[in-house]
């Protein structure tokens, strides 16, 4: 068995020592050994509850998780973590806590690890938010840490087809234009989602999922496997054996994410044309230790980065085909044998990128994935855009997208119920641009996602005919030209408070731009006659939150981060 010396560890503090017999007095009450106390204390959180399918596997997981810590040597102490789920909260008040909910389980999870001691951490996360949430927390603690996620759902079939839940937004607008029946709407509800486990699209969780192993803080191949498969507890196993491995080497995850790191997982969202909302989780995960990755910065590696992986909602195949196919690590493997992402950074199984994706082959029969050389597109499935209406950057998704640049007239909304109900009643024009303004982080508060919206406006039939642009953002399964993350947002008197219906607007995606057709003179004067609105909230933690946040383009931030940083957590 391992030898560690526990008293050089942060649990010396509640643990060693005769001034320590009341705290060791509750560990005795919950059934643990004096050999038990001995060990290093692991945290295992996970954000299990009952919200929605995708976190409801996570606590059988996480008894594998905690199996692997014993058997290495450690004392595993499990807790959970909340979890907000943006496909029951979108399209309402509700979706203003999504954001936020990051931010809540990152300090969570900091709070119970510092109030405990904990000297290592795994993470099992599987909804959107959950994901960056506890990578945050593990950066900012810096103790040995191992992410997990739980796994995606099955893919639901309906009439012949692999369908997912972004299918059943987009019948939404079908169904009220009466090109869907009422009874083949609910047939399809009850069929899209069949399984525990994250939306199977490459939507924000199987992106962030991706992205895990990129930035080198989970397993190979454990983002692939299906959450109902029982594979997943091998990997939850592995998981659990792999922290003891990482605390004995002392490997902590700033030796891991590195500025190299953000880079390679910057270039897997690309590849798999991922969500929108990784251009702001990575500059939150680097604002944890003081490294400036914005929003420009990941559009950069966007650039030049080849789409490779047909996921949807851009393409035809989910996350388990990706899974079936190779996983991550045969897109890893072609990348790097691309020269598109670094090999030198090191892992969470002790190694190195390069050194994990050795013995990795690249599957030439599947349909899923392309070589590097054989790319989809040639630059990434994800785009930043720059210009008079967003200084600060936007982000727009162009997987699956036929059309690169498009010019049409503004139609100003200054909520997402406003756009929604004149999406429903059609009212909008083709060459029309929605402007869905005071939704961003501050503004909001919370930034909400806009596929209620924009799943109307494609099931409509109009996914083409139109664009959308927010301070706001969207969802991994929106689809269409759908421009988010505009700063600075309205609610500080960024340009796109100053945009009245019918200004003309220009976007190319292609030359990453989006400009209005005003002078900078217009634009001033506007800017003298702005008033700002009155915050919706005057107490809570939607209150709070909007006091504390800082722009999009820097990851909507709550905290200075590791620039500011005095003092370690991993060092107490």
């Amino acid at each position: 068995m391992t030898k560690f010396n526990k008293k050089k560890l942060p649990s010396r503090h509640t643990s060693l020592g005769p001034e320590k017999a009341g705290q060791r007095a509750f560990y005795y009450a919950m059934n643990l050994t004096e050999k038990d106390i001995k060990k290093p204390f692991v945290g295992v959180v996970t954000t299990w509850n009952e919200a929605a399918p995708c976190n409801i596997a996570l606590m059988r997981q996480s008894q594998s998780v905690k199996k692997g810590v014993k058997l290495n040597g450690g004392t595993p102490r499990e807790f959970c973590t909340i979890a907000v789920t943006d496909g029951i909260a979108m399209g309402h008040e509700g979706m203003k806590s999504s954001l936020i909910s990051r931010d809540v389980i990152a300090d969570s999870t900091e709070l119970t690890v510092r109030g405990h001691c904990y000297d290592a951490l795994v993470g099992v996360a599987a909804c959107d938010k959950t994901l960056p949430g506890l990578m945050m927390a593990m950066l900012r603690l810096n103790v040995p840490s191992v992410f997990m996620y739980g796994g995606s759902i099955l893919p639901g079939r309906f009439n012949g087809k692999d369908v997912t839940v972004a299918d059943v937004f987009e019948c939404v607008g079908k169904h009220a234009i009466g090109k869907m029946s009422s009874a083949a709407l609910k047939k399809l509800e009850s069929k899209a989602c069949p399984s525990a486990g994250a939306c199977g699209g490459q939507f924000t969780a199987n992106t962030m999922a991706c992205v895990s192993e990129a930035i080198g803080l989970a397993l190979p191949y454990s983002a692939g496997t299906p959450a109902p498969y029982k594979q997943r507890d091998r990997y939850a196993l592995s998981s659990g054996k792999a922290v003891m491995n990482l605390l004995e080497k002392n490997i902590r995850p700033r030796d891991i994410v590195t500025r190299k790191a953000l880079e390679n997982a910057a270039t897997i969202v690309a590849a798999t044309g991922g969500s929108t909302n990784a251009g702001l989780h990575l500059p939150a995960i680097a604002n944890e230790i003081g490294i400036k990755f914005d929003l420009m910065d990941v559009a950069k590696i966007f650039k030049k980065t080849p789409y490779l992986a047909d996921l949807k909602p851009g393409g035809k195949y989910v996350a388990k085909d990706m899974w079936k196919a190779g996983g991550v690590p045969m897109l890893l493997k072609t990348l790097l044998d691309g020269g598109y992402i670094h090999g030198d950074c090191m892992t969470v199984t002790g190694k190195t990128m390069r050194e994990n994706l050795r013995n990795v082959k690249f599957n030439s029969k599947q349909k899923v994935m392309r070589k590097h050389n054989n790319p989809l597109s040639p630059d990434g499935g994800v785009v930043g855009l720059k210009g008079n209406l967003a200084p600060e950057g936007a982000i727009v998704k162009i997987a699956g997208l036929k059309k690169l640049q498009f010019t049409g007239r503004a139609k100003c909304f200054d909520t997402e119920e406003a756009a929604y109900k004149a999406v429903q009643k059609r009212k909008y024009r083709d060459g029309d641009i929605i402007i869905i303004r005071y939704e961003g982080p501050k503004g909001g508060p919370g930034m909400r996602e806009m596929l209620q919206t924009t799943g109307a406006i494609y099931g409509q039939g109009k996914g083409d005919k139109v664009a959308l642009i927010t301070d706001g953002r969207f969802s991994g399964a929106t689809r269409g030209f759908c421009i988010g993350h505009v700063g600075p947002e309205a609610s500080i008197g960024g340009p796109i408070a100053l945009l009245k219906n019918g200004d003309i607007i220009d976007l190319d995606a292609k030359k990453g731009i989006i400009h209005v057709r005003l002078s900078k003179k217009e634009l001033m004067r506007r800017r003298k006659k702005w008033k700002p609105r009155k915050m919706n909230f005057g107490s809570g933690t939607l209150w709070k939150y909007a006091q504390t946040v800082g722009p999009a383009y820097l990851g909507a931030a709550t905290h200075p981060g590791g620039k500011k940083e005095v003092r370690v957590y991993a060092d107490i």
